[in-house]
């Protein structure tokens, strides 16, 4: 009876797991697992449909795209003009390659490629403003396209046509026989002349205008100078230097620095040298307004200014009054060297507390140079030409040259620009004075 009662229990438990065999023998045949492979084809059609079709799809196609934006310049710039793109899109960019170029006012700035891959779009037109941190242009990250050799191929198919002229040449070889014809030919020749005449007699009456945009650079120039005139309370103070002294000093080293610095020694270098002495002594020429106060340096950073293609440029040599006379010109002639190759930073144009502009390189007698605010004084070099003096009595022909202070009488005193030329041609005429600070 106790084993019945237990039977009925297995009984039950045992039914479905007989159903369940009996299905997965069912799901095994052979017809079955077709029919289920053509479901799960069916399925999986559609799902790809479904992806393909899905607008997520160009949200994952987004992330192979990289948007470059227009970098920072400096501090004291927030836009510039696109000068020039150097690429177009479809070309392919290396890393760190130069996509662009930016004028500033101060400098060009190179735009160079962060990744690589290909352009795929331009959001900027040459000429256009660009502000700091805008979408410049997009790329496709991605290594090189290899279709990139072929393009070598096809300046080999057009060698062979090259020659096909020269064979031309061999036919006219025989015609040696008719050396007469050669007198006859230029008969043509005076019809030509008169088409010719009229167009050169107009060139010597033109009256044509040229309307060309002024660059960054050159409109800031015009900006600042007139902001300088018109801020500034500028007045000139003149006075001229016997260089006997200097000149005789640069002949008698001026090889033996070459040789040991592998620098040249002008004139220059005196010249900020002898500015930091006179500076040392009448601190309100190398000083600023701000506000409603006085910002004296004690130090001596000097802006000398640079002539370009583009404008004129004010590099700075900072602390002179530590420097020797061959740093001063080795200083010098790096920043010469980067303004010939257009390489001048926006680093190496800011600050300054006095500047020196030498126009006798040009051959400039005297001038009156303007200020370069904020600072308040420049010094104007001029051309250095044989004139008679006055010495000890007695008439000498001397190299002279004339110096040009503009100061700002706001913070500069007539007084004090008359002594800082007074210590200036002090130093100059006997250069032992900066070696002795006397």
């Amino acid at each position: 009876m106790i084993s019945s009662v237990r039977s009925k229990p297995m009984a039950r438990l045992a039914r479905p797991l007989a159903a369940l065999t009996r299905t997965s023998t069912i799901f095994a045949t052979p017809a079955v697992q077709a029919r289920q492979l053509t479901i799960h084809a069916g399925a999986s059609v559609a799902v790809g449909a479904q992806r393909i079709s899905s607008p997520y799809r160009s949200q994952v196609r987004s992330y192979a795209d990289y948007v470059v934006k227009v970098p920072h310049m400096a501090d004291s710039i927030s836009e510039g003009s696109l000068k020039q793109w150097n690429k177009k899109v479809g070309d392919f960019v290396a890393l760190d390659e130069e996509i662009a170029t930016i004028e500033t006012d101060k400098v060009d700035v190179a735009v160079n490629s962060p990744k690589a891959g290909t352009i795929v779009e331009l959001y900027a037109k040459e000429e256009d403003t660009v502000a700091v941190g805008a979408d410049l242009f997009k790329l496709e990250l991605g290594d090189a396209p290899a279709g990139g050799a072929p393009k070598k191929e096809e300046p080999k198919k057009e060698a062979p046509k090259k020659e096909e002229p020269k064979k031309e040449v061999k036919k006219e070889e025989p015609k040696k026989e008719t050396p007469k014809e050669a007198p006859s030919k230029p008969a043509p020749a005076p019809v030509a002349k008169p088409t010719s005449e009229p167009t050169s007699a107009p060139a010597a009456f033109s009256r044509e205008e040229r309307s060309v945009k002024m660059n960054r650079m050159r409109q800031t120039i015009a900006r600042r100078l007139k902001q300088s005139q018109e801020n500034a309370a500028s007045l000139t103070t003149f006075n001229e230097v016997d260089m006997s002294a200097l000149m005789n000093m640069r002949n008698k080293y001026k090889d033996a620095v070459l040789k040991k610095h592998n620098v040249k020694l002008g004139f220059m270098s005196a010249f900020v040298k002898a500015s930091c002495y006179a500076l040392k002594e009448l601190p309100a020429v190398n000083a600023r307004i701000e506000g409603d106060s006085i910002v004296y340096n004690d130090y001596v950073d000097v802006s000398v200014a640079v002539a370009t293609p583009k404008g004129l440029v004010t590099p700075v040599i900072r602390n002179c009054e530590s420097l020797s006379f061959v740093e001063v010109e080795k200083s010098i002639a790096q920043y010469g060297a980067k303004a010939r190759d257009g390489q001048i930073a926006i680093e190496d144009l800011s600050g300054g507390t006095f500047t020196i502009s030498n126009g006798g390189v040009f051959g400039s007698m005297m001038g009156t140079p303007i200020i370069n605010m904020p600072q308040s004084a420049i010094l104007g070099m001029h051309a250095i030409k044989e004139r008679p003096v006055a010495v000890n009595g007695k008439v000498e022909i001397r190299p002279m040259m004339y110096l040009a202070l503009t100061y700002d009488h706001r913070i500069i005193d007539g007084r004090e620009a008359t002594t800082f030329l007074v210590k200036l041609k002090e130093a100059l005429e006997d250069p032992t004075r900066l070696l002795l600070d006397v």
